[in-house]
């Protein structure tokens, strides 16, 4: 059976980024979209990774130009979320969240999560400590809106 461990990705650096690293912590993977009106929110993932990240919470930003709104290249988006909104959790190389060529992690989010097709940037997964997929948040809802489900999370040590 899969789980959310079984996948990795790589890091705009070029790094393997295998997602088992971060087991029994909570993790926030967010497709993401530099020139996406919802990119404000960059700033609010920022916040809550500074201030629970020693709890055990990791964002991880995996940007998608499916919607095209990003940046040329992975180069022009790690430098445009780091100078704009001081953006320090881990980034991906862009991928597709939807489609033939869409990226494994996201095909297994959207099967285990429910509600189909991601619709647009910002569309937000929290993963419990046990890996399982506890909820999925619309582009809309700012990240601040969510903190006590984040807190939840953290605390559950089951």
């Amino acid at each position: 059976m899969t789980t959310i461990y079984d996948f990795k990705e790589t890091e705009m650096n070029g790094d393997l980024l295998a997602l088992e690293q971060y087991r029994g912590q909570v993790i926030l993977i967010v497709n993401t979209a530099s020139n996406c009106g919802l990119a404000p929110q960059f700033k609010g993932l920022e916040a809550l990774y500074l201030k629970y990240k020693a709890e055990g919470l990791v964002v991880l930003g995996l940007p998608s130009n499916q919607f095209h709104q990003e940046k040329a290249d992975d180069a022009a988006t790690h430098d445009y979320c780091q100078r704009h909104y001081g953006v320090t959790f881990p980034m991906t190389k862009r991928v597709l969240v939807n489609g033939e060529d869409e990226d494994p992690l996201f095909a297994y989010l959207k099967q285990t999560a429910g509600h189909g097709r991601i619709k647009w940037n910002f569309t937000k997964f929290l993963i419990g400590r046990d890996g399982r997929v506890l909820n999925r948040f619309a582009p809309t809802t700012r990240p601040e809106t969510f903190e006590a489900a984040i807190r939840d999370a953290l605390a559950d040590r089951s």
